[in-house]
Formats: structure tokens, sequence, C-alpha cells
């Protein structure tokens, strides 16, 4: 992309990604850029939204890219993306007070569900959130991203029981709610994505006991002693988390890195 001072600015965007969650391995100017500072509607930033997914998704061989709305002039002016990412599932507080689907976005949830979106019928852990954003003047607008969604199911090679924890998770990572400031020229949405390393579905998003709270679950399925913390069965449920989910993303063909890959690279 060839948008003068501001091209470097989205090259060194992506390049922080490498030694960020989302880490790359390839040349960052070979990060596309998607120049939308001409677009004036919410209708035309779903369209380019959409764009983004279908290119860095590609099948499963993941691609990272930036899309570039146009640039704050007022903040009662921004182009926004209310959500954190393109995909995030839903949370939902059952009348019994059970938390149910992704801690994580609870509040989000709320926020969504207030603007107007009614969830599924029958609700499950993993109920995709439209993707939500606003042009100046309108208001906000739902994006359905149920179609553009790649999903790998979590399976184990050696234990058939994560099966039937009914795990999964999206494929790509893109970030969609961060300033992005270049040389003090402020682009309030500039969703970019990477592709995961694997503790971040496994780690965090499966084993955080503020998110799925998966540790224990996988523990007692491998017949692991969890009587006390000191029989360490929780680093021996988060090894098999891990292991689980670059098993099921590499039998997928999704991309994705392993931790110790990645800090090899980092170091070179």
């Amino acid at each position: 992309l060839r948008i003068g001072r501001k091209g470097i600015g989205i090259r060194c965007e992506i390049g922080v990604a490498k030694f960020a969650a989302m880490h790359r391995s390839h040349p960052v100017e070979q990060a596309p850029g998607f120049d939308c500072r001409h677009i004036s509607s919410g209708e035309e930033m779903e369209r380019a939204i959409r764009h983004h997914i279908k290119f860095a998704t590609n099948g499963g061989n993941i691609r990272s890219a930036i899309t570039v709305f146009p640039q704050r002039m007022s903040k009662r002016d921004d182009f926004r993306i209310w959500s954190p990412q393109y995909f995030r599932y839903a949370c939902y507080k059952l009348d019994d007070g059970t938390i149910f689907g992704d801690p994580g976005t609870l509040e989000l949830t709320d926020i969504v569900v207030g603007l107007g979106w009614t969830p599924p019928e029958k609700k499950t852990m993993f109920d995709l959130l439209p993707i939500v954003v606003q042009a100046p003047r309108e208001k906000p607008r739902f994006i359905d991203v149920s179609d553009l969604v790649l999903e790998v199911s979590i399976t184990h090679p050696e234990y058939p029981f994560f099966e039937g924890l009914g795990l999964k998770w999206y494929a790509l990572p893109a970030v969609s709610n961060m300033m992005f400031d270049v040389g003090g020229i402020e682009f309030p949405a500039a969703p970019f994505n990477g592709w995961y390393m694997g503790p971040e579905v496994a780690a965090r998003n499966f084993g955080d006991s503020y998110r799925f709270n998966m540790l224990e679950p996988v523990a007692k399925g491998m017949g692991l002693d969890t009587s006390s913390l000191s029989t360490l069965w929780k680093d021996k449920a988060l090894v098999e988390l891990n292991v689980a989910v670059l098993y099921s993303f590499q039998e997928a063909k999704v991309t994705i890195n392993d931790h110790h890959s990645a800090a090899e690279i980092g170091r070179a």
C-alpha cells in the first residue's frame, strides 16, 4: 500500500505484531494494507471488513493485513469499530447466575444486546457476536460474520475425551479497536491481523480461570490427581491443551505457530 508517509506507519504497525501475540515470520513488506480512507458510510465499512476477513483467512493459510479507515478529524466524527476483535464468542448470565460462554465478553455481549442484537434461541458456548461498526452521524451497524468465520474443532492425538469437551476456536485473530497513530495523525479504526501462537488459544482463551477455565476438565479427563496444586496437575493439563490446539490447527491446515519456534525466530 502506498499512501505517502502513512505507508511507513502501516508497515511499522504490522511489524510490531511480529513480537506481539499474533506472530508473523514473513517479511513485513509482504503484509498488505487496504486503504479505505475514502469511505463515508457504515455500509462501506462492512464491505471493507468482509473483504479483509476473506483475504486474511485465505482458506486457513492466514495472511497478515491491515485496513485503514478515515483519519480522525474530530472525535465526534470518528469511524469506529466497537468490537475488540473481528471474532468474539458471546457470554450470557443465566437466570440462576451461571456464566455461560466466554466470560471475557460478558460486558461486550450486554452492550451488543442493548444495541439490538438478538442472541440465538438455543445458546451455546460458542455463539459468534456480530462486529459492531459506526460511521459518523450513523447508528451502530451489525456485521454478521457467521458466513465468513473459519473455526477449528479441538481434538487431541492421544486423548479421545477432548472431542467430548466440544471446544473450538476461530482461525483469524484480528484486533479491531486500537488507535493507529502515524506521526500524530490518528486513525480510530484500523483493524489488523496476524495469526495465532498456540498459547494464545490454549493458555489464555481456554486455560485462564477468568475465561473458559478448562484446566480442571482436561486434568480430570487425563485422570490426574487434582486434590492438591502441588501435584502440578495444572501444568500437565496446560501442556496437553497446547498439544491439542497445535494438533487441531495443523490437522485443519490452519496457520499457527508454537511459542518455542516463535522465540527462535524472534532471536534471529
